[in-house]
């Protein structure tokens, strides 16, 4: 019987992200065996062709997947017909570590980061965001210092990553880098991506964190109330730099929008609603999700105060790097007299609780406008405070009485 050698392209449904994206994957089959190979690319569910295998619609987007994937299904094809040719024993590992340049199983952790951020860095403003990229950097540095530190080695074998391995690089992130339990979390979770494609790959006999479970700890986040809000507003700087920050923060304060959103925010993004008022309807840079957000009279005021600004960007604000604008937050919290660690993302916090929520606003519309893809999101920015709970209840105490007052006077 001939052998017979299969190409095809799947997605992982149970891996679908916050996006609605599932990965997509390529699917060697040859003498009956198989290998996968993840095509580091993502698609909506909706627009994928499981009987085709293939991309749906004509958009340029959906051109250039397909196109990558009969690149992919070429070489394929190629390096089968190189091993014929060449007589060799043929099996679907084989052709898939000749593709992916590997003709052993000897990986190496860091090997394996250096490969996938060299890959990624190629994707950032199509698949992955700039910041993504950041973090798996980020973690790809703090893995080698865990292994130079534990290991006394440059790299790590893949095959020899355990359960024992991922809790000590967490005891190493909490006690010799002082992150907290949740910050080492979405480290282990950058780890953990990787580990999974070496597995998939078939560099590794078993998934290390196949059931490996840490909860992340439930945190109060801050935020500002009314009057601290009011105290950084009133409050007048002399240097135009600080300003412009405290106005590019009360901004965020009043609309929601991320740090990422903001800066990138143009005119365009501002439109005329259904009610005839001005709203704000941009595509989150973390989620892709739309945001709309009727603009209140101050984040109106703030956009008329910089019309006049010239800034290169062509951004409705001239904004500098999160990190320069986190440090010129702690400098408005002292002059201020805040005691709060102040940041940009607090912002964020601020306009789910004090701007919206406490004064009345559903959480379905709040959700909506923070961009977020379900309430269970937005519960974790949204912390009721005891002023409306206490509102709500006094209002619930008046109709009790009222209802007992009525029906008192009819008996």
């Amino acid at each position: 019987m001939q052998n017979l050698l299969s190409v095809l392209f799947y997605v992982k449904r149970n891996k679908e992200d916050n996006q609605g994206k599932v990965p997509i994957y390529m699917r060697i089959t040859y003498d009956g065996k198989r290998s996968e190979v993840s095509t580091m690319r993502k698609v909506d569910l909706t627009r994928w062709s499981s009987k085709g295998n293939m991309v749906k619609g004509y958009s340029s987007e959906s051109k250039q997947l397909n196109r990558h994937f009969d690149i992919m299904r070429n070489r394929i094809h190629e390096i089968h017909q190189k091993l014929l040719q060449d007589q060799e024993e043929i099996t679907a590992t084989l052709i898939k570590d000749i593709y992916l340049g590997n003709t052993d199983s000897n990986k190496s952790i860091l090997e394996m980061f250096e490969d996938h951020n060299s890959r990624m860095s190629k994707l950032v403003g199509k698949d992955f965001s700039f910041r993504t990229l950041q973090r798996y950097r980020t973690t790809q540095k703090h893995l080698s210092a865990f292994i130079s530190s534990s290991y006394k080695r440059e790299d790590y074998p893949v095959k020899g990553i355990d359960t024992q391995f991922i809790n000590a690089f967490i005891y190493y992130l909490k006690t010799e880098l002082n992150h907290t339990h949740n910050s080492a979390l979405k480290y282990l979770a950058y780890l953990k991506k990787i580990v999974r494609v070496a597995f998939s790959n078939g560099w590794m006999e078993k998934d290390p964190f196949y059931n490996f479970k840490l909860k992340t700890e439930s945190i109060d986040r801050e935020f500002l109330t009314k009057e601290e809000i009011i105290k950084i507003m009133e409050k007048e700087f002399m240097t135009p730099r600080i300003e412009n920050v405290r106005d590019v923060f009360l901004f965020s304060c009043n609309t929601g929008l991320a740090y990422s959103d903001v800066e990138k925010l143009t005119a365009d993004h501002i439109i005329k609603g259904i009610d005839g008022s001005l709203w704000i309807k941009i595509k989150r840079t973390k989620t892709k999700s739309l945001s709309s957000i009727p603009l209140l009279p101050i984040a109106q005021k703030l956009i008329e105060k910089y019309e006049g600004v010239e800034n290169p960007k062509g951004t409705l604000f001239p904004v500098y790097s999160n990190q320069r604008m986190n440090s010129y937050l702690k400098e408005i919290a002292e002059r201020c007299d805040i005691k709060k660690n102040l940041t940009f993302h607090m912002a964020r916090h601020t306009f789910a609780t004090t701007v919206t929520l406490t004064n009345g606003v559903p959480i379905e519309s709040v959700s909506k406008m923070l961009g977020h893809r379900s309430l269970k999101t937005t519960q974790h920015y949204a912390k009721i405070l005891d002023e409306k709970l206490s509102e709500d209840m006094n209002l619930l105490k008046a109709r009790i009485a009222a209802a007992d007052s009525m029906n008192k006077s009819n008996l």
